[in-house]
């Protein structure tokens, strides 16, 4: 079963840090480079007002703001910057790519995207278990989590508490 498998890749993998509510990879690239970080859950850290470079040039505040952000019961994603009422939104799973589409009825936004997890333990994408809320310019979806997935994390969970943190040995401050 896919289940397992992710576990064991997970187990398996190196955990350089434990950050809240962020779930990024790294992945080796064909010639063994670290490559991006890719985020799949969180929003990625703000760089520094100071340094050159590609952040100089940086996209309108006014441009929709697409986010996930999981919680204990279901999956959940925010759109921040849309200034429709709900009824203008149409939230909706298509099976045959397996992905999640958001389109508005006066088609000035339109969104797909996949759901890894799901993807992960090839479970089906079920309407039913899809939600959406509107509120302050924020579309907010929601597709409540699978049995199965729900008993991984948990088996994630009791992993991550096995690992053992830098400073794991004592709190205090030795810099004396």
């Amino acid at each position: 079963m896919a289940v397992t498998g992710w576990l064991e890749s997970l187990r398996a993998a190196e955990k350089t840090a434990l950050l809240q509510d962020v779930r990024k990879w790294r992945v080796k690239s064909a010639l063994g480079a670290l490559g991006q970080w890719q985020i799949e859950v969180g929003e990625p850290a703000s760089h520094g007002a100071g340094s050159l470079g590609p952040e100089l040039i940086k996209e309108s505040n006014a441009n929709p703001i697409f986010m996930r952000k999981d919680t204990k019961m279901s999956f959940q994603w925010r759109i921040r910057n849309l200034p429709y009422p709900k009824d203008v939104y149409s939230v909706c799973v298509d099976q045959k790519e397996r992905c999640v589409v958001v389109r508005t009825t006066n088609k000035k936004y339109y969104k797909k995207f996949s759901i890894p997890d799901l993807n992960r333990y090839q479970l089906p994408l079920e309407d039913s278990l899809l939600s959406f809320a509107h509120a302050n310019c924020t579309l907010i979806i929601s597709y409540q989590k699978p049995k199965e997935v729900l008993v991984a994390e948990s088996e994630l969970q009791e992993e991550l508490k096995k690992v053992k943190t830098a400073h794991s040995s004592d709190g205090d401050c030795k810099t004396q």
